[in-house]
């Protein structure tokens, strides 16, 4: 018997499931206990198994599938859990917030709709991943680059959604859309932007329409169901220069920083460059029981020589310019004198890293080919390898830089975890990357990660640093440290909620946003 809200019994609960079944077809809903629904529980997840688990899970194959959905989970007031491919496992994967809620599954909606290559946009539905996009764009020959994200097997779509963000100059996800169909709560399907228009010529050319932009209202959020997105991708430069920098020395974080930001601004580094750490370039290729004790974090001795082996330093720089090659020419040398002033740095091409896995992954993201790598990363503590990331938003400035890298690096190591993390800097701001990893089979790893994590999201905070995205364990506790002015931000998402969806059955507690009747329970 699955475990259901106060308000649904469980003959209301089956009958509701049984209705869906009569929509999508009996092979499109998995309601019985085994094998089918746990696929769908977190695999990596700090909880036990059984805390983020659905108690059924449906299949629609269109808008007309999902409004007929949505009608009997309005009749019932059955939660609905959104997801487009579920792969988002370092956030919380395909489960839902709480037990009792019918995961809604859009992965049969993996439809190309347009590509455009005058343009260079794509019209995906949810389904389409990364990997899909790419072949497909190969297959037609348009030169054309996708951004994909580090592992090519997720949406498009949804990683937009959850403000992703990649490695191209097309890496802001979410700055790069144009023009969303979404489902409301009731049934009503809307366009966004130019879509708005009948017979729109520019639904995916530009972002904006007449009024109020609410595309963003249904990113991170629990408003609308997204259908079908716009997004822009990038014509295929005349050429393509990645490197590397190596940087022996801690604190060289700060000069790099500090170096890398009027790059960044001035866009003489055009794409989504990347400040990576010692251990997170080892686990792509090596483990931590090749160094040391598989249970326990490396002392600096274990750091020096993973360095020494793998011609790593503790800090990697990864760039990548494009375009003609004098132009680029000319502006690499503009990035050797700002990147290369710092003592002890070493520069690399692709002929100095041949066959080297954290190479190849990061050339071929840079360039819009998606890839499965990073995944590798999970063998570093062996076992049940699960990671769960801390992301706060840094200024792309040395002091921060800094005083977030030891203030997190110092605290995991108090909980005896290694230090596995990136700066993946941006136009003005870095997303400062936790991989917290651990062995999901050690029940003491999964409670010390849990406590770590908790203790993390107060010290960013108290230190004015914000998560720009979480694991479901952590949405509440993340949401009430965006408090300004007595949590006025939440306090207007709640009222946004309660206007589009009055029954709250679309993915209650997505980022901390409750329906009323669930905020009155839990007060």
């Amino acid at each position: 018997m699955p475990t259901l809200p106060d308000w649904l019994t469980p003959q209301q609960f089956f009958q509701a499931v049984e209705e869906m079944r009569a929509v999508v077809g009996k092979q499109w809903v998995v309601s019985e206990d085994g094998p089918a629904l746990r696929s769908y529980r977190d695999a990596f997840s700090p909880e036990e198994d059984d805390v983020f688990l659905p108690s059924a899970v449906v299949a629609p194959d269109g808008v007309e599938q999902i409004q007929k959905i949505l009608k009997i989970a309005n009749d019932y007031r059955v939660p609905l859990w959104t997801i487009s491919s579920g792969k988002n496992f370092a956030y919380g994967g395909p489960a839902p917030r709480k037990a009792g809620h019918v995961v809604l599954d859009l992965k049969r909606m993996n439809r190309i709709l347009e590509v455009n290559e005058e343009f260079g946009y794509a019209l995906v539905e949810p389904g389409v991943t990364y990997f899909q996009l790419y072949e497909y764009i190969q297959k037609k020959g348009y030169k054309l680059w996708i951004d994909p994200a580090a592992p090519g097997w997720g949406s498009v779509l949804g990683n937009t959604l959850e403000h992703g963000v990649g490695y191209t100059p097309y890496g802001d996800h979410y700055m790069m859309h144009c023009g969303m169909e979404v489902v409301l709560a009731d049934g009503t399907v809307l366009r966004t932007g130019q879509g708005s228009l009948p017979g729109t010529q520019c639904w995916q050319l530009f972002q904006y329409g007449f009024g109020p932009v609410l595309d963003g209202i249904f990113t991170q959020s629990n408003f609308g169901i997204v259908t079908k997105m716009g997004m822009w991708l990038m014509p295929e430069p005349p050429g393509y220069m990645p490197f590397m920098i190596t940087y022996e020395r801690e604190e060289d974080l700060h000069a790099i920083t500090e170096a890398v930001r009027p790059l960044k601004v001035n866009m003489l580094i055009p794409n989504g460059a990347f400040t990576v750490g010692l251990l997170w370039e080892a686990s792509i290729k090596t483990t931590r029981a090749q160094y040391g004790d598989p249970k326990k974090r490396l002392p600096d001795s274990a750091l020096k020589k993973i360095m020494s082996d793998h011609k790593l330093g503790m800090w990697n720089f990864y760039a990548a310019l494009y375009g003609p090659k004098p132009m680029m020419d000319n502006t690499f040398k503009v990035v050797r004198e700002a990147l290369g002033g710092i003592p002890g740095a070493k520069f690399y091409f692709d002929e100095d890293r041949k066959g080297d896995p954290s190479w190849d992954y990061r050339v071929k993201l840079m360039r819009g080919i998606p890839n499965m790598t990073e995944f590798n990363m999970t063998n570093w503590v062996g076992g049940s390898g699960a990671h769960v990331d801390f992301s706060p938003i840094s200024p792309t400035r040395g002091d921060d830089a800094v005083k977030q890298y030891e203030l997190i690096k110092n605290r995991a190591h108090e909980y005896d975890f290694d230090y596995i993390g990136e700066f993946a800097v941006g136009w003005r701001d870095m997303h400062h990357v936790f991989s917290l990893t651990f062995d999901r089979s050690d029940a003491d790893q999964r409670r010390r990660a849990r406590e770590l994590f908790n203790v993390l999201i107060d010290d960013a905070a108290k230190a004015g640093y914000g998560e720009y995205r979480t694991h479901l364990a952590f949405m509440d506790k993340i949401a009430g440290t965006y408090n300004w002015n007595d949590g006025a931000l939440w306090k207007l998402h709640h009222k946004l909620k309660d206007a589009l969806d009055p029954n709250g059955i679309l993915a209650p507690g997505k980022m901390g946003i409750w329906p009323k009747h669930m905020r009155e329970e839990k007060a």
